[in-house]
C-alpha cells in the first residue's frame, strides 16, 4: 500500500528565487516513524526539512530534521511551515497578523504571521537565550583555519542556545569571514567536547549597506557545508552582541548566504535588558517555490 503526504518547498528569510535558506516542509506527518523523518531529510539534502505532526486552528506541533539528526528549534524551517500553512490554506490568509502556537521540541514558539498572498512574513519570538562556555580564541580559531588575531578582540567565543546551542564565533574583519573554513580534524572533538549543533560566524557590518552584521553558518558532512540562512543561531548572536555590548540599539538587521549566492535577511530584537534578555525575535520574508506530493510505500515503513 501507498502513502502520500503533501510537500511544500519554501525559501525562508528570502522573497523569491534563489533567495534565503530552502527548506522542505512535509504536512501532515503524524504517523511517519523517526527513522522514515530522517531518511526523508537525508534524501531531500536540504538545510532541514520540516514535519508538521498537528495542526489544531492556530495550535500546531513540528519536528525538523537536518539530512543527519533532530533538531530541536531552527528559524527558517519555522518560517517555511507558516508560509506552508498559509499556502495551503490551513491556517486563514489576511492581512493582520495571526499568531500560531507552535509546539518544538525545544518548546512552544508563538510565530506572528502575515500575508499579501505570495509573501508571507513571520516573527519568531525564541526562548530566553542561555549563555554556555567561553572560549579564548587560541581555542577555536584552528578549527575554522583561522589564527587568534582574526577573531574581534576582547569578545570571547561563546556557546549560546536560544532552543539550539549554536557556537558563538565574532571575528574582525569580512576578510576572515570570508576565509573561515572548517578543520575536520580540529573541528569535530571541540563540538564533541562542547556539546554544540554548529558554529556561527561573524562580523559588524553587513554584507551591503542594508545590513548590521554579516554572518556565515558552516558545517560537516552529511549536513550541509554551509547554511544559506539561520534563525536561530541568528537570535543567539542578537543576544550574544546584546549581552556583550557589541551593539548600540537592540535591533538590527542580519544578513547571511551572501557568501554561497543564496543572501538572506532578518530584523531582529532583543527583547530585555543585556543581563536577563527575555526573549529574541527574529523576523523574515517566505516564498514558496514548490508544491508536490512525496510518496511511501507502506510496508517499508512497517519494517523499519
Amino acid at each position: 500500500m501507498t502513502r502520500e503526504y503533501e510537500l511544500i518547498r519554501v525559501n525562508a528569510f528570502g522573497n523569491g528565487l534563489g533567495l534565503g535558506n530552502p527548506c522542505a516542509v512535509v504536512l501532515d506527518a503524524a504517523d511517519l516513524l523517526d527513522v522514515t523523518m530522517q531518511r526523508i531529510a537525508h534524501d531531500l539534502g536540504l538545510a532541514e526539512t520540516a514535519f508538521v505532526t498537528r495542526l489544531d486552528g492556530l495550535s500546531a506541533a513540528a519536528r525538523y530534521f537536518t539530512p543527519a539528526l533532530e533538531i530541536p528549534l531552527a528559524g527558517h524551517p519555522t518560517l517555511a511551515v507558516a508560509r506552508a500553512l498559509v499556502e495551503t490554506g490551513r491556517l486563514e490568509n489576511r492581512s493582520e497578523p495571526l499568531v500560531l502556537s507552535l509546539e518544538l521540541p525545544a518548546g512552544l514558539v508563538e510565530v506572528e504571521i502575515s500575508s499579501n498572498g505570495s509573501v508571507t512574513r513571520s516573527t519568531m519570538a525564541q526562548r530566553p537565550p542561555e549563555f554556555g562556555r567561553t572560549y579564548p580564541a587560541d581555542e577555536v580559531a584552528s578549527a575554522f583555519g583561522l589564527e587568534p588575531s582574526d577573531l574581534l578582540p576582547g569578545a570571547p567565543a561563546q556557546i549560546v542556545s536560544t532552543g539550539t546551542p549554536q557556537l558563538m564565533v565574532p571575528l574582525g574583519s569580512r576578510a576572515a569571514l570570508d576565509r573561515a573554513r572548517i578543520v575536520e580534524e580540529l573541528y569535530r572533538p571541540l563540538r564533541a567536547e562542547g556539546g554544540f549543533f554548529s558554529p556561527h560566524l561573524f562580523i559588524l557590518e553587513g554584507y551591503t549597506e542594508g545590513g548590521d552584521t554579516a554572518a556565515r553558518h558552516l558545517d560537516v558532512a552529511p549536513d550541509v557545508p554551509e547554511d544559506p540562512f539561520t534563525g536561530s543561531a541568528t537570535g543567539g548572536m542578537g543576544a550574544f552582541l546584546w549581552r556583550h555590548g557589541l551593539i548600540d540599539t537592540p535591533r538590527f538587521r542580519a544578513q547571511q548566504g551572501h557568501s554561497i549566492g543564496r543572501p538572506g535577511i532578518a530584523e531582529v530584537e532583543v527583547v530585555g535588558p543585556p543581563d536577563s534578555i527575555r526573549t529574541v525575535r527574529v523576523s523574515g520574508d517566505a516564498v514558496t517555490v514548490i508544491r508536490g506530493r512525496i510518496r511511501l510505500e507502506t510496508a517499508e515503513d512497517e519494517d523499519e
